[in-house]
């Protein structure tokens, strides 16, 4: 895969060897469980408590108990788990869809339109119920970890909508930044690439996943956002991939993506 250079430089990032690593990790049972995409933490912490999981052929009812994933035999009704497929996945997500598994609400989640081999893997990151576009799916913690990390700086690319005209002066407050309820909203950079009195069209680049930030940041400077939409994470692009869609990457590939973007 061919990463999509953006019209402006992308910050590079830190090394991945530490992050990636393949070495067995001490996990509490409870979290290994949603690990392996089988269950919630909340629903295999009953399944503990019941008496139903085992660690060594011993049943352990402590829901923090350690684990060494892979290393120990860890079992559940006297079935052993077994190490899941890592597989990574680009997926379009449509307007109107929420990134969770279940909702509360009972409105369409991505996992509504995810197929069945799917439904084990999690999102790296959230977008929005009104926002569409690359919204990327793992089971691959070690690897979802590195690139949500505001440490590492990964680069999420938006194209952006909103009302009103975005003079260069606005632009440039926009990547300054400013604080909204004691959160620092700001843009790594920002390309204006059409406006007018009714709407600006503009190029974001984010390097941090704070809550709703292109949204609550251009609110505040005036601005309401009327579309957004993700067209890159990292160096994984869109590209032609229609909503509702979905394209998956090796996840050796995945990782070498990653490598090749840091200097």
């Amino acid at each position: 895969m061919k990463p999509n250079t953006p019209p402006h430089t992308l910050p590079s990032q830190a090394p991945l060897e530490t992050a990636l690593s393949d070495d067995p990790k001490r996990v509490t049972l409870d979290r290994l469980f949603s690990k392996l995409g089988l269950a919630s933490r909340s629903v295999a912490q009953e399944w503990i408590h019941a008496g139903r999981v085992r660690i060594n052929d011993r049943v352990v009812r402590t829901t923090d108990a350690w684990v060494a994933w892979p290393g120990d035999s860890v079992s559940l009704d006297e079935q052993p788990l077994q190490p899941s497929t890592q597989r990574f996945v680009l997926f379009h997500k449509p307007k109107s869809v929420v990134t969770t598994r279940q909702d509360e609400k009972g409105r369409t989640t991505i996992f509504d339109v995810l197929p069945e081999e799917l439904q084990t893997l999690h999102a790296v990151g959230r977008l929005d119920q009104a926002t569409s576009g690359l919204l990327l799916l793992t089971n691959d913690t070690a690897l979802s970890s590195y690139l949500t990390d505001p440490t590492n700086k990964v680069p999420r690319r938006y194209l952006v909508t909103v009302r009103g005209e975005v003079t260069e002066e606005t632009r440039q407050d926009s990547v300054a930044g400013l604080t909204d309820e004691g959160d620092l909203l700001h843009c790594e950079s920002v390309t204006i690439q059409k406006r007018s009195g009714r709407e600006s069209h503009l190029d974001v680049t984010l390097t941090e996943g704070k809550n709703r930030e292109i949204r609550r940041l251009f609110k505040a400077l005036g601005h309401e956002v009327i579309r957004l939409r993700r067209i890159q994470y990292g160096p994984f692009t869109i590209d032609d991939l229609p909503p509702g869609a979905w394209r998956e990457i090796p996840i050796a590939e995945a990782r070498t993506a990653l490598s090749l973007s840091s200097s």
